[in-house]
């Protein structure tokens, strides 16, 4: 009886997890790749808008996530007021003053009720474009920063080449219904989402009221924003509604949740407010920013990342980042600025972004490999002492088998 009680004593010590304690750990061949969790099979909830066209962009990497009709090109009514800020924020003087023309006073349309030969400042007015949609602010604007509304058009229109707007057409600077001047809501959702780059473009389209004091007026003038969504949305900031007869009710909206911010657009949506809302949830529950790569990340040896960088992607996406080391051809321009090269960035196939590389010093590196030979070392001495342990065991059961 003893024996036998001697006997399991021992199994059970040799089965209970000893043997685990030697078994090798290997590392998967992808485990360079950003994991999905369980989740991840889920599909992304279905969206649809009461829109002619709509789009869903992020602003930090101009990913459009979400487009229906979105090259579709149809009037957009004041959202053409975008395309005016920020030609005249960079192509203008904020304080520079503005005398008003007749062609600016009086102007159809919403007005912030400009005077014949007032002057007022040119970030004023930007305000009064925005906030109030005056057209009187945006005939102002075109005239003074391009010398005439042809000659400011002809601006609007070099910017939309150069964002590569290419379903839109710009014939003034307001947004009054004029056959041929036409936009679709992605290329609306990649102008906006440049904009949002600039800091005085962000400002003004994120406030709520203005106050501006007037040429020859004994009180101040109060703007307030159009915008409701700045008060019907969690994290809004920004950015113009439109309205004519022929355009209908357009809006671009902007939020921002966890760093990160959405650009949404509905041109001829009679329900915008509320699809404003659904599409900005769905990017921000469906697409949100996930690491690529990290700052400090080692890979093939020598190559550590030295930036972190961040892609909008649904759960399922996140297994299909890849990257790819590219070291800079000696002799080259970059060489001699002393860029050692870059670790180009996938998703699937397609290009997202890179980051600049640096190497590993060579000291640092034998360290490390130094350091993952001794632990194989300690490894093989680990199953050395367990074979051993095996050995002993045996003779320890033969001789309980012999025992009288």
């Amino acid at each position: 009886m003893r024996r036998f009680v001697l006997f399991f004593i021992i199994i059970s010590f040799f089965t209970s997890g000893w043997s685990k304690f030697a078994e090798p750990v290997h590392a998967k061949a992808n485990d360079y790749l950003l994991k999905p969790t369980s989740s991840s099979r889920k599909k992304a909830t279905p969206l649809l808008t009461s829109s002619q066209s709509a789009a869903l962009i992020d602003v930090s990497t101009g990913r459009i996530v979400y487009s229906q009709q979105g090259d579709r090109s149809l009037p957009i009514a004041s959202l053409t007021k975008i395309m005016t800020a920020i030609v005249a924020i960079e192509q203008g003087n904020l304080s520079d003053k503005v005398k008003v023309s007749k062609n600016a006073f009086g102007k159809e349309g919403s007005s912030i009720y400009l005077k014949l030969g007032e002057t007022i400042s040119l970030n004023d007015l930007l305000y009064g474009l925005m906030l109030r949609s005056g057209n009187d602010a945006a005939t102002a604007i075109a005239e003074h920063v391009g010398g005439s509304l042809e000659g400011f058009v002809y601006l609007m229109n070099q910017k939309a080449e150069q964002l590569g707007m290419d379903h839109s057409h710009f014939l003034n600077p307001h947004g009054l219904d004029a056959a041929g001047h036409h936009a679709s809501a992605n290329d609306m959702a990649k102008l906006t989402a440049y904009a949002l780059h600039n800091p005085i473009f962000k400002e003004i389209v994120k406030t709520q009221s203005k106050k501006v004091t007037r040429e020859d007026q004994p009180w101040d003038s109060v703007w307030t924003n159009k915008n409701k969504m700045l008060v019907l949305y969690p994290g809004s900031d920004g950015v113009k509604t439109g309205f004519t007869k022929i355009a209908r009710r357009c809006l671009v909206s902007s939020a921002t949740r966890d760093h990160q911010q959405f650009v949404a657009v509905t041109l001829n949506d009679g329900n915008d407010w509320a699809d404003h809302s659904r599409m900005l949830d769905y990017g921000f529950k469906n697409y949100p920013l996930r690491q690529a790569i990290n700052k400090g990340e080692q890979l093939d040896g020598r190559v550590i990342a030295r930036q972190t960088y961040s892609y909008p992607a649904t759960e399922a996406e996140q297994a299909l980042f890849r990257r790819e080391v590219r070291m800079t051809a000696p002799g080259s321009v970059a060489a001699r600025l002393g860029e050692k090269g870059r670790i180009i960035l996938y998703l699937g196939q397609q290009r997202i972004g890179s980051v600049p590389l640096e190497l590993l010093p060579k000291q640092e590196l034998i360290e490390k490999t130094s350091s993952h030979v001794d632990d194989k070392d300690q490894h093989r001495l680990t199953i050395s002492f367990h074979q051993r342990f095996r050995a002993n065991l045996k003779n320890i059961l033969i001789n309980l088998i012999s025992w009288d």
